[in-house]
C-alpha cells in the first residue's frame, strides 16, 4: 500500500499536459522506488528508468540481457509509489512490442522509448553500435502505437543512428518514425549545442535529451536545452552512480578502519527515512504501527 492519489490515466494526462506547456521537464533515473519517492518531494516532472540502471541493477551490462519479467516488474514497482508520470526505457521492445506495450500499460507506466539498435544492443554512447533498418523499426513503432489503449500512452523513439549513419540520416530515420506514430523522439549521443539545434530544427515533435554522464554528449543546463527547444531532460543513470560511488566509498572506509564512526555523516538518518516512505501514515491501518519517537535518530 502505497498513499499517492493519482491513477495511472491521470499521470499520462499530466506528462500530456506538461509537454503541452512547452517547459523542459526534468527527469532524474530511479533505481528503485524509495529514489522515486525522493524524486517526487524535490519537485521533479517524471521518473524515468534506465534499461541501463536495471541491467547493471542485476549484475549484468547494457547488452539487452534483461528481459520484459525483470523491466516491467521494476518499473510497476517504481510507478505504484509516486504520483509523478513514469517514462520506461524498453530497449529494443523485447520479443513482441504487442506484448511490451500492454505490460507496461497494465503496469501503470505513462511513456516508453524503443530504439533502432538490434536486439543484442549497447549503451548509446558507446562504438560500433548496430542498426537496424529503419523499415524494420517503423514496422516496431507501428506495432507499439496500434497496441496501446490510453491514447495518452507516449510512444517515444529513441535513433542511436547519429554516431553509425550521420547525423543527416539519423534526421531522415526520426522523420519517418514520427510519420509511423512516435510522439517524442529521443536523438541519441548528439555532440553539443549545435547539433542539439540542427535536430530541432529539423524534427516537428517533441525531443528528449539525454544528460547521461562519462559520455559523447557535452552536458547542457536544462536552461539551455529548453532555450534550444527541448521538450525533455532525462539524467538516466546520475542516482545511481550517486549511490553506488558512496556505498564504495563507505565500504572501504569500514574495511580499512574496522567501523563506521567516520561515515556516519555520509549517511542518510533513520528519521530521514521513515519520513520518505511515509511511516507515520501507516497509522491510519493501525494505531500501533508508529507509536515511538524519532527524537535521537536525527
Amino acid at each position: 500500500m502505497h498513499f499517492i492519489n493519482k491513477k495511472p490515466e491521470d499521470k499520462r494526462v499530466d506528462l500530456d499536459n506538461k509537454l503541452k506547456s512547452r517547459k523542459i521537464l526534468r527527469v532524474p533515473g530511479a533505481y528503485n522506488p524509495l529514489t522515486a519517492k525522493l524524486i517526487e518531494e524535490i519537485g521533479y516532472d517524471a521518473v524515468y528508468v534506465s534499461g541501463g540502471v536495471m541491467s547493471n541493477d542485476l549484475g549484468y551490462p547494457d547488452i539487452g540481457l534483461t528481459t520484459l519479467k525483470d523491466v516491467s516488474n521494476r518499473s510497476n514497482q517504481i510507478a505504484r509509489v509516486t504520483n509523478l508520470p513514469t517514462i520506461v526505457d524498453i530497449d529494443t521492445g523485447f520479443k513482441s512490442c504487442k506484448e511490451t506495450i500492454e505490460t507496461f500499460e497494465n503496469f501503470g507506466i505513462s511513456a516508453v522509448h524503443l530504439e533502432d539498435q538490434i536486439e543484442r544492443k549497447r549503451c548509446g554512447h558507446l562504438e560500433n553500435k548496430e542498426l537496424i533498418s529503419a523499415d524494420q523499426m517503423i514496422k516496431k513503432i507501428k506495432e507499439c502505437v496500434n497496441s496501446k489503449k490510453d491514447k495518452n500512452f507516449k510512444i517515444i523513439a529513441r535513433s542511436d543512428a547519429k554516431s553509425v549513419e550521420g547525423l543527416d540520416k539519423m534526421i531522415d530515420r526520426c522523420k519517418a518514425y514520427i510519420d509511423a506514430g512516435a510522439e517524442i523522439i529521443f536523438p541519441e549521443a548528439l555532440k553539443d549545442e549545435k547539433e542539439f539545434e540542427i535536430v530541432r530544427k529539423s524534427l516537428s515533435a517533441y525531443l528528449l535529451a539525454n544528460m547521461t554522464e562519462f559520455g559523447k554528449s557535452k552536458l547542457l543546463s536544462c536552461k539551455d536545452l529548453e532555450n534550444l527547444g527541448y521538450n525533455i531532460v532525462i539524467y538516466p543513470v546520475t542516482t545511481q552512480r550517486l549511490a553506488m560511488k558512496n556505498v564504495e566509498d563507505g565500504l572501504r572506509a569500514i574495511f580499512a578502519d574496522g567501523h563506521q564512526n567516520n561515515i556516519i555523516d555520509k549517511m542518510q538518518t533513520r528519521k530521514r527515512l521513515y519520513d520518505l516512505v511515509e511511516y507515520e501514515k501507516y497509522n491510519s491501518l493501525d494505531e500501533k504501527i508508529y507509536n515511538f519517537s524519532t527524537d535521537g535518530h536525527e
